[in-house]
């Protein structure tokens, strides 16, 4: 089994919005309206908007591929750029995304384990990441890799409120 990680960059930022909307479609289409997931796609995987998060020095997007196809990717915060106030002692994941065609490979654990790698690098002694609450296999996946349920907070997909769990895990 062939898995490389790789960071991306400004010249990685078509291939970024594609494999994000492929992945976020997959995920929750099922879920949702046609109306509000189009107006998150939009809003949310825009090229200018990609663009700009990349540029942030706190943000880092990382590829996964898998028998070299891209397969999935990651997106981490900290300081300033997390998405809540957790302190400057937290890594955020706020994005880890794999194609449905190549879940059950272990690259989400791939992935996981590269935000461990960095916020320990970075003296960071918790991670954390928001879920939705109906994405129970999700959910299943962080407590097998440690994390607990700490909060809740809103997530809007489209003009849809949405709860997501804040889960956090506890590193050394």
């Amino acid at each position: 089994m062939t898995v490389k990680i790789k960071k991306c960059t400004y010249e990685d930022l078509h291939l970024l919005q594609e494999i994000s909307v492929e992945t976020f479609k997959d995920t929750f289409k099922e879920q949702n309206s046609p109306e509000n997931m189009k107006e998150y796609l939009e809003r949310a995987f825009h090229l200018k908007q990609l663009k700009k998060e990349l540029s942030n020095h706190f943000s880092q997007f990382f590829f996964v591929y898998f028998q070299h196809e891209i397969a999935g990717y990651l997106k981490i915060n900290m300081n300033d750029a997390q998405s809540e106030e957790m302190g400057d002692n937290s890594l955020e994941i706020e994005r880890i995304y794999i194609k449905n065609s190549l879940q059950q490979h272990g690259l989400g654990k791939y992935l996981l384990n590269k935000a461990i790698e960095i916020a320990m690098e970075h003296n960071k002694t918790q991670i954390w990441l928001g879920v939705w609450e109906k994405n129970e296999g999700a959910i299943a996946f962080y407590k097998k890799m440690g994390f607990v349920q700490t909060g809740s907070h809103s997530f809007f997909m489209g003009d849809e409120e949405q709860v997501d769990f804040i889960m956090t895990k506890t590193i050394k």
